[in-house]
């Protein structure tokens, strides 16, 4: 399991800003040399659960899109989004964290260290394994939204666990230690740090923001506030991330 990246300190919203700096003097791969290793280690492996590979990095960083390119690149694999773990809206405001949708405490850590744990002791044979996806449009989870492995019955050959050899997981606070996020990394098989420059980031956490309904005054205040926040926190997580990912 993951956890051999070099070990480091949680910024609670200040210090360094942006995801690039902590990762400094460390090389980073592509996604064909980290397809390479991944199937090294499929190929090594015994168990019939599948091998969940950690994408962890700040708001547009480039994390959905890196883990479906390289989900193309290993055949069989799955994307496991964790956007589908944030509270839904009703909670937020019940708890007051509204305005800070996104933060470390506006997921439902319980239920998304459950769902992973589920996938570790995956074995052939068990009912389909679901997840919550996301829809940025009314920023709501969709409960079972993704199909992560499909039904399998003892003795049926086709379809099942033992086909899916690696779920992708991409999210922000895959290698925090605060607000119960310390669970997570001992799940995953390998992390990745995915890194971007600043400014392309930034433009395009704004293009997004814009796209889903926001203003462009709005946008821009979102991502240079609450995400800038949450970016400064997850930057200082990257340095024990396994390996680093320079996103395109």
């Amino acid at each position: 399991m993951s956890g051999s990246g070099v070990s480091g300190s949680d910024a609670s919203g200040s210090g360094t800003s942006g995801s690039a700096a902590p990762t400094a003097g460390r090389t980073p791969i592509d996604l064909p040399a980290l397809a390479a290793i991944v199937e090294g280690m499929l190929a090594a492996r015994t168990a019939s659960a599948p091998l969940l590979v950690g994408l962890a990095g700040a708001p547009g960083a480039g994390k959905s899109t890196a883990a479906a390119e390289f989900a193309a690149l290993l055949p069989g694999s799955r994307v496991l989004p964790m956007d589908g773990f944030h509270l839904p809206q009703a909670e937020l405001v019940r708890l007051g964290r509204r305005e800070r949708m996104g933060a470390p405490d506006t997921f439902d850590v319980d239920a998304f260290v459950a769902l992973l744990e589920r996938l570790r002791h995956a074995r052939g044979s068990g009912s389909a394994v679901r997840a919550p996806g996301f829809d940025r449009r009314v920023e709501e989870p969709v409960p079972d939204a993704i199909e992560l492995l499909p039904e399998r019955r003892t003795g049926d050959p086709a379809g099942g666990a033992a086909e899916v050899g690696a779920i992708i997981v991409e999210g922000n606070y895959l290698l925090l230690r605060e607000h119960g996020w310390h669970r997570v990394t001992p799940l995953l098989d390998v992390t990745v740090g995915v890194v971007l420059d600043e400014v392309t980031r930034h433009e395009r956490l704004i293009a997004r923001h814009i796209a889903f309904g926001k203003t462009p005054d709005a946008a821009r205040a979102w991502a240079l506030g609450p995400d800038e926040r949450n970016a400064a926190a997850i930057a200082a997580t990257l340095e024990r991330a396994d390996h680093v990912l320079a996103a395109r």
